[in-house]
């Protein structure tokens, strides 16, 4: 079987079932992060889990998850990929299985930990795509790659309500466990294999990101814009249901999962930002997207209506901005793929776990302030998130100004 690298040796490009496939198993992989999310009451009761810790069932998976990109997503350019993807799988569906059995607030919260730290798979799957990719043709392969993650991010937690609806929430687990270990065996039965070349040791790997960090001023920047965007991301998915709840819109568990299911529209703008970067158009598509997740604030806080048309504004609101978010992603990462194949894992690892850190932020500061403030504290607050990533973009300018003097 071939290696990655001997692919590009040929100058083969990746083929389109192997990027569908790769999206597809992106998205299985991340959504597990999530179904959680909208069950938290139904779980929080059945495994006795108390109100004030009730928060836990998806903080810890998402701190598990931040661990496994600086621990683990590195380990890509060590080991062959293919086989470190297979076995995070495995650990997920028994994690999965230890979820949907859990009959106490410690198994649950132990399977919930586990399976944010394994879910990590699919931050190996994405620089494998750039790895098999042609230079020029690299920002569309990660474009649509990232779009099946990032439909796995918006479609698990509706998919999870409509389960739980039906089945009851043990059910949301079971049935990914089996579609996880499915695709499990079909990646170790078609993905090729990747070896990275031998280099240093894993501890001298790890060590070696903080000296990244601190030498790779694209990577610095390019976190920090996704880092400020997913903030308001995850402040307007975890806070909108609330409204939508509210007696503002009196809605019902079945119309909210149907409103998250036409936000994802947006995600169509991950290929298009692809094609985009591959073109040379980042820095100008950079600024568009970040103004679209400012917009998308605005239209909510000023528009006063009645409740149809507040509903359209609502659903053209989270278009807009999961558009801005998912064309803001593919562009960052095209640009910090180009920084080289060797470090491209770390590299991913580092660029994930801090713009998830701005998405908990997001989560908590969104919580409260809405509790606080309602929805027209909670849209100023979104709209400050991308604004400053905005202001920080706009220094860019004035640093290729400097250099040019």
């Amino acid at each position: 079987m071939e290696t990655a690298t001997a692919v590009q040796g040929k100058q083969q490009d990746i083929a389109g079932w192997m990027i569908m496939l790769l999206a597809a198993a992106c998205g299985i992989i991340v959504a597990n992060l999530y179904y959680a999310q909208p069950l938290i009451g139904p779980i929080a009761v059945a495994t006795g889990i108390s109100p004030a810790a009730a928060g836990l069932i998806v903080t810890l998976a998402q701190v598990g998850y931040g661990l496994g990109l600086l621990f683990i997503v590195p380990a890509g350019d060590l080991l062959e990929n293919r086989k470190l993807v297979v076995c995070l799988m495995v650990i997920t569906c028994i994690a999965l299985v230890g979820a949907a059995y859990a009959s106490n607030a410690s198994q649950f919260f132990l399977a919930a930990f586990i399976i944010g730290v394994s879910s990590v798979g699919a931050q190996v799957l994405v620089p494998y795509a750039a790895h098999m990719s042609l230079p020029e043709t690299r920002g569309r392969a990660v474009g649509n790659v990232m779009s099946g993650l990032l439909m796995g991010i918006l479609l698990a937690r509706p998919v999870s309500s409509l389960v739980a609806d039906l089945l009851g929430w043990h059910a949301i687990f079971g049935l990914s466990a089996v579609a996880t270990a499915l695709l499990a065996l079909v990646l170790l039965r078609y993905l090729p294999q990747r070896r990275p070349p031998a280099g240093m040791h894993y501890f001298a790997l790890l060590a070696s990101m903080w000296h990244l960090v601190k030498t790779t001023p694209i990577l610095r920047r390019r976190s920090m814009y996704h880092a400020l965007m997913f903030a308001a991301f995850s402040l307007f998915w975890t806070t909108s249901p609330l409204w939508l709840a509210s007696p503002a819109f009196n809605m019902s568990q079945k119309g909210i999962a149907l409103f998250a299911f036409a936000g994802v529209i947006g995600v169509i703008a991950a290929p298009i930002a692809g094609r985009v970067a591959d073109r040379g158009w980042s820095r100008p598509a950079t600024g568009i997207a970040m103004f679209a997740g400012a917009a998308a604030f605005l239209l909510t806080h000023f528009w006063s209506g009645g409740r149809e048309s507040s509903l359209a504004i609502l659903l053209a609101a989270a278009i807009l901005l999961d558009f801005g978010v998912s064309a803001n992603l593919v562009l960052s990462q095209r640009a910090i793929y180009a920084l080289g194949g060797e470090i491209r894992s770390r590299l991913n690892g580092l660029f994930m776990a801090t713009f998830f850190g701005g998405g908990a932020l997001g989560s908590a500061l969104g919580a409260w302030i809405y509790a606080e403030g309602g929805w027209g504290a909670t849209s100023l607050l979104g709209f400050a998130f991308p604004a400053a990533a905005l202001l920080y973009y706009f220094t860019e300018f004035r640093s290729a100004a400097k250099a040019a003097l």
